[in-house]
């Protein structure tokens, strides 16, 4: 019989996750006994670093990683793509070689997310709140894109400087601009984003204001518990096209599976799978 492959997720508010769900299932859809486990490094009484190295040393094939560790994980990994390294932060690592090898599918699964929405169009200008780990992820994932313009503003500007600098200095023709509020970012946008934590669960209200949304096409939001977050439902309510962070999640989660595997899952099959249980999840509630 063939060895359980055990993977894992980091991070600090990681209870609602649901990429357990998403690897177990993907596993039995390729016949693979995938066992995935949630990881919360204050409830374990250990620094990230420990819990990190000791995944490494107790078998684990590979780990997710989520805020606030994205960052920090860099130091422990060989991050050979150029534009993930540029990026400066890793939602996925590979114990199958030493040291072990960094991915972002959240930059990956973000660029495959826009595509399924709109096909081969172009994002045209984009402003963006948040220069977190995700934020990072999300803007090369635009410039991938052939994005025009992206302006960015984040309440803490000191996040923002060296992920503009890195996006100038990245080869991308997409200029990158720093704004000093929201109401500056959004002024020529064709398209707005949320990559801060604002709209989570816990955590409510809106990093974009609703005034501001009139007149844009699109609009994209990491947060995905709740899908359906406060920002995403103004900007439906405005007839904008909306992308949920479920989306992203989804495509990420099929990303890192294949790396973690080898497998291909089918995405239909699995989408079906995750629905069907998250119905029965809310029947027996």
């Amino acid at each position: 019989m063939a060895k359980p492959i055990r993977l894992g997720l980091i991070g600090d508010n990681i209870a609602n996750s649901q990429s357990p769900r998403l690897h177990v299932l993907a596993g039995r859809l390729c016949g693979l006994d995938v066992r995935y486990e949630r990881l919360v490094p204050a409830a374990i009484g250990e620094p990230f670093e420990t819990v990190f190295a000791r995944c490494r040393a107790e078998g684990f094939r590979g780990i997710n990683i989520t805020y606030p560790y994205k960052e920090q994980v860099m130091r422990f990994l060989s991050v050979p793509d150029r534009a993930i390294a540029a990026i400066g932060a890793c939602n996925t690592a590979l114990f199958t070689n030493e040291p072990p090898i960094g991915h972002n599918t959240d930059y990956t699964g973000f660029m495959s997310a826009f595509r399924a929405a709109f096909g081969a169009a172009n994002p045209g200008r984009v402003a963006m709140a948040g220069a977190g780990g995700v934020g990072k992820a999300v803007a090369f994932g635009l410039a991938g894109l052939g994005c025009e313009k992206l302006t960015i503003y984040d309440t803490s500007p000191e996040r923002v400087y060296p992920l503009v600098a890195s996006l100038r200095d990245s080869g991308f023709a997409m200029k990158a601009e720093i704004a000093t509020s929201m109401e500056k970012a959004v002024e020529d946008a064709d398209g707005l984003v949320n990559s801060t934590p604002l709209g989570m669960t816990g955590n409510p209200g809106s990093a974009i204001a609703k005034h501001l949304v009139a007149g844009r096409r699109w609009a994209f939001d990491a947060v995905y518990t709740p899908v359906e977050t406060e920002f995403l439902s103004y900007c439906r309510s405005a007839g904008l096209v909306v992308i949920s962070g479920y989306e992203l999640f989804f495509h990420q989660g099929v990303h890192a599976f294949r790396l973690f595997t080898g497998a291909e899952v089918d995405a239909a099959a699995l989408r079906r799978g995750l629905a069907e249980g998250e119905a029965s999840e809310r029947m027996s509630a």
